[in-house]
């Protein structure tokens, strides 16, 4: 007898809220939103879309589940403090949601960009990559380092046509406890290389030799990370296929 196979769901100590789902519903400043779906839901996190009369919101509730029994709601409230902080630093420039709210002491609001994540051979228009260079330059004369550029999907190209940055977790400013000025400026740096590997890849056009000579070698911190982290990701994305939280070992989650 055949059937439907059933879906893996991932064990409730690799997820931010355990056994629980975001809320179906939640209040901001006298508005209910609905949860329409859940974008993801890993160890530290857990994101959803929701919807209200007013328009589409994003809930991201750090993590609250225990592991193993030890309380880890600690973490879910550092990592909101932070990228709470992060995101009211950077509300005055284009190209970065707008902070509406918080859910209990894990969980920060923002408005839902209409868009899609930056595609492997996406057709931009032609002062897209001008703009996120402008983008990531104000950041950085604010003392941010926006540090997770590599990953082409946290760069959303909106309906608008221009450049959005929107998941600030591991991002770090100089408000961070032990990040020196030498160490940000290393973190700003890799944003600037992969901000440029980017832009070759798909408007190369637009590069002129000092930009093509920039990203022609990474520096040797991102050469040393790949080196010594690439075999350490694909072991741990095999470990989660087989706990279930992954479909597949390749590429990034589908979650």
């Amino acid at each position: 007898m055949s059937g439907a196979k059933k879906k893996k769901t991932s064990p409730a100590w690799l997820r931010a809220m355990g056994r629980n789902e975001p809320p179906d519903t939640f209040d901001v400043d006298g508005r209910t939103y609905t949860r329409v779906k859940t974008f993801k839901h890993d160890f530290f996190a857990a994101t959803g879309l929701y919807e209200s009369d007013s328009g589409r919101a994003v809930l991201k509730i750090g993590r609250q589940a225990s592991l193993l029994g030890v309380p880890m709601r600690w973490t879910g409230r550092f990592l909101f403090r932070r990228e709470s902080r992060l995101l009211r630093k950077t509300q005055h420039l284009d190209g970065v949601p707008k902070l509406t709210g918080v859910w209990q002491d894990t969980g920060l609001v923002h408005d839902f960009i209409e868009g899609r994540p930056l595609m492997k051979n996406d057709a931009l228009p032609d002062d897209f990559f001008p703009r996120l260079e402008k983008l990531i330059a104000e950041m950085h004369a604010l003392n941010i380092a926006y540090v997770d550029l590599e990953k082409r999907e946290n760069v959303l190209v909106g309906d608008d046509g221009g450049p959005w940055l929107f998941d600030f977790q591991i991002a770090w400013d100089r408000s961070g406890w032990f990040v020196s000025r030498w160490i940000l400026r290393i973190l700003q740096k890799s944003d600037r290389y992969h901000l440029l590997k980017h832009w070759r890849r798909l408007r190369p056009d637009q590069l002129d030799e000092a930009r093509l000579r920039e990203c022609e070698s990474p520096p040797f911190w991102i050469a040393g990370h790949r080196l010594i982290f690439r075999p350490i990701t694909r072991l741990r994305r095999h470990i989660l296929v087989w706990l279930g939280a992954r479909t597949t070992a390749k590429g990034r989650s589908p979650g």
